[in-house]
């Protein structure tokens, strides 16, 4: 009877390890709270929020008419620049990044302040209009509050 549990136990012990190394990486990102500050007549913003809804991150979104002090405090400078900020596990997200570049942030956890999306680029989540055989190329960066940059990932439309 010994044996019998101490089998069942250990069969236990290796599903729940086999379960938390073999999980999908989205269902962890989808466990931190993101927070969204947007201006509250921006509908390229609220197009963003329920594409990472739909990516299963749970989002909380403060609308504001002072999107400048929401960049200042989070350390966003000009050159990474978008329409809306968000936090998520310590860092900053700037404009229309991709969900899977989040997912890969919080998975790697790069020394940086964030990940920006400088500008609007056509075809980037939540900017998509038109024809997708004009949508721009553009690159997913990261920050350091100080104005330096390096790309994370270049995204081709």
């Amino acid at each position: 009877m010994k044996k019998l549990l101490v089998v069942v136990f250990s069969l236990g012990l290796l599903a729940v390890a086999s379960v938390l190394l073999f999980t999908n990486v989205d269902s962890s990102a989808a466990q931190t709270k993101m927070v969204v500050y947007k201006s509250p007549s921006c509908g390229c913003c609220t197009t963003w929020v329920d594409y990472m809804v739909d990516a299963g991150f749970e989002v909380e979104v403060h609308d504001t008419d002072d999107m400048n002090t929401v960049k200042a405090e989070h350390g966003v400078t000009r050159n990474v620049s978008s329409c809306h900020t968000a936090l998520i596990d310590g860092y900053v997200l700037e404009g229309h990044v991709p969900a899977e570049d989040v997912t890969r942030l919080l998975v790697e956890r790069p020394a940086v302040l964030g990940l920006a999306v400088p500008g609007m680029p056509i075809g980037s989540p939540g900017m998509e209009q038109g024809d997708p055989a004009n949508y721009d190329d553009y690159d997913v960066v990261t920050f350091d509050g100080q104005g330096r940059t390096e790309v994370f990932r270049h995204v081709t439309n």
